[in-house]
């Protein structure tokens, strides 16, 4: 054996040794190891359907209060208008009363 081959020799076993012992994961492994990851999916889905349906009820609730503001908004320019109306008719009444 030459001096090269008898330095390289341990080197080769060794590596033949790790891959040979790493191998391939069993199915049994893998399905244990999916199944994890499979349960945590499905509990972040559930979170995400009840967030989003708490979300599409705010939605709703804020769509609903949008509209009710414009509607009062709508009756508040009309009562101005009333209250314009009156203290227009109010004013000339103080005149008509100054001019007797």
């Amino acid at each position: 054996m030459s001096p090269t081959f008898k330095k390289i020799a341990p080197a080769v076993v060794i590596l033949a040794g790790s891959m040979g012992l790493g191998g391939c994961a069993t199915k049994g492994f893998v399905r244990e190891q999916v199944a994890v990851v499979n349960q945590r999916v499905d509990a972040l889905d559930s979170k995400l359907q009840q967030t989003d349906a708490t979300a599409q009820a705010a939605r709703s609730e804020a769509q609903a209060a949008s509209g009710q503001a414009q509607q009062n908004s709508q009756r508040i320019d009309q009562l101005g208008a009333r209250v314009d109306s009156v203290e227009q008719r109010m004013a000339e009444a103080q005149r008509k009363r100054a001019r007797n």
